[in-house]
């Protein structure tokens, strides 16, 4: 009797930005053939997308999501850096002024990649598209998910004006900030899960500098960090990133926007952020854009894992689950690590094995919500960004990292567990060891620095000595 060969198994990821791209990528291997369904056309290199608007603003990889990044793709991280991305040690190469004070320029921790996002998509694309295990379908609306409240068997796509159904073994949901699982989920005649949102009604304007010739290689961060506690946020941050430039953000909450005027950026720059320091370096610098603005910036999460029931066979990751405001610098990275959780999970467990699509539901919420905990943290604390305003658990748990943030500014041991939990390589459970809470009652060991740790040559690299 002739054996009849097993069905080839088969992963459909909708959405192909980074977190589709990464889930892809996971999944290679373990399916026998993955199909990324994605909306519109993308550019063949690094150039802007349609559907990612915020590709203008900044964008970092925190170490946590570049090691997640590198496992999932290897050379990956490699050839960013051929192509021009830059690794800065965390906080050697960082000048960041927080709300408790300047923090000092301690050895290196961790570290950040650093690039534009059209640069890091269009490389992280390249390698995955690259595996004949995956494809590209351009182009594509998705119209709804196939099955029942118990398993999902595939989508339904509209293709050139035709709808199709693709048959799945699995379904990934990337599509970001606009999913629309939680009306599939009733569709199929599920509840709706439970969320919530978390908006400051930050404003993001982003504009590019080509940087002056002497700090275009080896130049710092620099960072002013809004301030929940003094009205209005309002902050600013300048990435350099490749080809000589420096991206630059400046943000600001309700009552402080910055606008899309590119005659106001330089006055927003010097007379609404608490330190000059990022009008004086871009007065250096030759503007190369006018200059974007965005007003998605919203927390919100959608706890799919607190559902009492979940189908077989379908997976949301990234900013689906969860979207952040991206001041924080998080969504990429959770996205990766995100990817990692969904492989190591259906390797453990074996394709197709019951409740897994639960328990990888499960797992990703644990990189979810310690970014949402450092994301909502501060921004509840700004008017009118939930309904309720600050829990007395939102105040307590404020009220420890003030304190921690200010020793942080002159304890270098502290400062390093700070950034083992803001690089997403550690859990924030290593904040409440004993040693770190008696440092917290102590204090920082050394005074508090009055102006930005640049050095003399770094000043004189941006023309500023």
């Amino acid at each position: 009797m002739t054996e009849r060969p097993s069905p080839a198994r088969v992963a459909v990821v909708l959405g192909g930005s980074h977190t589709g791209m990464l889930a892809a990528a996971a999944l290679a291997g373990l399916a026998d053939r993955v199909v990324v369904v994605e909306r519109d056309v993308l550019p063949a290199g690094p150039a802007p997308r349609k559907g990612l608007p915020q590709a203008r603003h900044v964008h970092q990889l925190w170490s946590g999501g570049a090691l997640a990044l590198e496992e999932l793709l290897p050379g990956v991280t490699g050839r960013l850096r051929a192509a021009g991305a830059h690794r800065l040690p965390v906080t050697t190469d960082m000048v960041a002024l927080s709300p408790q004070g300047w923090f000092r320029r301690w050895a290196e921790s961790h570290f950040m990649l650093l690039s534009s996002r059209d640069l890091l998509d269009a490389t992280v694309r390249a390698q995955v598209l690259a595996d004949d295990r995956i494809e590209l379908l351009e182009d594509a609306e998705v119209l709804g998910l196939d099955g029942t409240g118990a398993a999902v068997t595939g989508v339904r796509v509209r293709v050139a004006g035709a709808e199709r159904a693709l048959r799945a073994d699995l379904v990934v949901d990337a599509t970001g900030r606009a999913s629309r699982t939680p009306q599939w989920l009733a569709a199929l005649g599920l509840p709706a899960p439970h969320s919530r949102t978390v908006d400051s009604g930050l404003a993001y304007a982003s504009r590019l500098f080509r940087a002056p010739e002497p700090a275009r290689d080896g130049f710092p961060v620099v960072n002013v960090q809004l301030d929940p506690r003094s009205g209005p946020g309002r902050g600013g941050v300048l990435l350099p990133i490749e080809d000589g430039q420096w991206l630059v953000t400046l943000c600001g909450t309700r009552g402080a926007e910055p606008t899309a005027d590119t005659a106001d950026f330089a006055r927003y720059a010097r007379a609404e952020l608490r330190h000059p320091v990022i009008a004086d370096l871009v007065e250096q610098a030759e503007p190369l854009t006018d200059v974007t603005l965005t007003r998605t910036t919203a927390n919100r999460r959608v706890f799919y894992e607190r559902m009492p029931e979940w189908p077989e066979n379908l997976v949301v990751l990234g900013d689906a689950v969860a979207a952040y405001n991206p001041v924080y610098g998080h969504g990429m990275s959770v996205a990766a690590q995100g990817a990692v959780t969904l492989r190591a999970l259906v390797r453990r467990h074996g394709w197709g094995a019951p409740g897994l699509s639960r328990r990888v539901q499960k797992a990703v919420a644990r990189p979810v919500g310690a970014a949402w905990d450092l994301a909502i943290g501060q921004d509840v604390f700004y008017p009118g960004a939930t309904e309720e305003g600050p829990t007395r658990r939102d105040r307590i748990v404020s009220a420890y990292v003030d304190r921690l943030m200010r020793t942080a500014t002159g304890n270098g041991r502290i400062a390093r567990r700070v950034t083992d939990v803001t690089s997403l390589e550690r859990r924030a459970e290593v904040l409440l060891a004993p040693s770190v809470l008696l440092a917290a009652a102590v204090g920082p060991l050394r005074p508090a620095l009055t102006e930005p740790p640049l050095t003399a040559e770094e000043l004189k690299k941006a023309g500023l000595e």
